[in-house]
């Protein structure tokens, strides 16, 4: 009998060690070779200051940037999403929703829930944080109209932490998933989310589900976000993954195992709970990945003072992990690595808002100190970088699910050029924020 040209191919295997080997050798090559090209231009800035300050400038404005961007787009040539060994899983999972004034969106958000595909029983908690709007009379209409099975309790206490941790003490099921109350998920989002964790080794404790922007067209500053979201947070997730160790199981939409949530005490008095949650989890040796196909789409900041409140906070949760869990406490070395990079990011986000910004003003008035002609070479870089990011993106994520990526070339163009400048000096804001111990502002 004739065999098939399919099943006479062979899949070659790599494993994540040899990956992680090859991801990283390719990464400091780079980084070589991007100062055996620019070292001109790095004997010109030390000429007008010293070699120390000259390597501290360019190293956090381009080799450091440039020696992580390529072990991502690394990582992610050589990746390759392990297949769903269950796909219609069945287990009754329980569905945690913090709310606080959310009588706008929570009845959407629970109608999506209620046209999930998913063959199981969900268990739906809204945790009522103290609103003072009509949020507990919508929870019950849409009970009511939708006839859907909602558990509604109430939490005084303010902050998300608190609200979780109630709701945590009603979960019966072996895994719980968080979801946002302003996020709405894609048909199928359940059940991938669960297909993967089921799929899963035991030491697997949680999977980060996939989170993008729903109201891109409501002004330029949400269709820039569109693109951070569907390139930037998607990829580095799933680099992250790759290592097992995704670092941020975010509370807008993943899932946990029930029993490892206990195990930590569930989430705590943090701004960025889900981060410390999550470093927690890695600190203990537990696996977490993430689910492409598992999709939700929340609503992002519209106000440039939210939008500066959303990333300052993040970037607050990020210092928030590093001081809870040391990247050279935990225990495997692709973790020490992987939250060791968030080691260099504040000097990257200082050099970009110290240095970058001023060298690129005085470029617009002919003084070349810092930017000059040369810079032009990293946009073909990076054109190129975002179109592998894309492409994978567009054919194993969007296609599957039947959905289209919008037409948004204005947002991707402000995106490219321009939001660096504009998220580094927030992140460097947020840093200060958690290192003075300053009031913590939600929302």
């Amino acid at each position: 009998m004739k065999q098939t040209k399919d099943e006479n191919k062979k899949t070659v295997y790599i494993p994540i060690k040899y990956k992680f080997i090859i991801a990283f050798t390719m990464s400091i090559i780079w980084m070589i070779l991007s100062i055996y090209l620019s070292f001109s231009w790095l004997e010109d800035l030390a000429n007008d200051t010293n070699w120390v300050i000259a390597i501290f400038i360019i190293g956090g404005i381009a080799y450091v940037p440039g020696w992580l961007n390529a072990f991502l787009v690394v990582s992610l040539l050589l990746d390759k999403q392990p297949e769903l060994k269950i796909n219609n899983p069945d287990k009754p999972v329980t569905l945690l929703i913090a709310a606080y004034n959310e009588e706008e969106g929570i009845y959407n958000t629970l109608n999506y829930v209620k046209e999930q595909d998913y063959i199981g029983n969900i268990n739906i908690i809204v945790i009522n944080n103290n609103s003072k709007d009509n949020t507990k009379k919508e929870i019950k209409r849409a009970k009511e109209e939708l006839n859907l099975a909602v558990e509604c309790i109430d939490e005084l206490k303010p902050g998300k932490f608190n609200a979780l941790n109630k709701g945590l003490k009603y979960v019966k099921t072996k895994y719980v998933i968080t979801l946002d109350a302003d996020t709405l998920l894609h048909k199928s989002a359940v059940k991938y989310l669960i297909s993967r964790i089921e799929s899963s080794k035991d030491d697997i404790k949680a999977v980060a589900g996939t989170v993008l922007v729903r109201n891109s067209r409501d002004n330029l500053l949400a269709r820039v976000q569109e693109w951070d979201y569907f390139l930037s947070i998607a990829s580095i997730k799933r680099m992250q993954g790759l290592y097992q160790g995704t670092l941020v199981a975010q509370g807008a939409f993943s899932v946990y195992k029930t029993q490892a949530l206990n195990e930590v005490g569930g989430w705590s008095n943090a701004i960025g709970e889900d981060i410390v949650l999550t470093w927690d989890f890695l600190s203990r040796g537990y696996g977490v990945y993430f689910e492409p196909l598992a999709i939700a789409f929340t609503d992002v900041p519209t106000k440039l003072k939210h939008f500066i409140k959303q990333r300052s906070r993040w970037a607050r949760g990020m210092i928030e992990g590093l001081r809870k869990v040391k990247p050279w406490e935990q225990k495997s070395n692709y973790y020490k690595f992987l939250t060791g990079i968030d080691l260099v990011l504040p000097y990257m986000d200082f050099s970009f808002t110290f240095f970058w910004i001023p060298g690129l003003v005085l470029a617009c008035f002919g003084k070349f100190y810092i930017v000059g002609p040369m810079t032009v070479l990293v946009l073909p870089l990076t054109m190129l970088t975002f179109y592998i990011l894309y492409s994978y993106q567009e054919k194993n994520v969007f296609r599957p699910l039947n959905l289209k990526v919008r037409r948004n070339k204005r947002g991707f163009i402000i995106f490219i050029l321009f939001y660096q400048i504009l998220i580094s000096p927030i992140s460097l804001y947020g840093y200060i924020q958690e290192l003075f111990n300053m009031k913590r502002v939600w929302k």
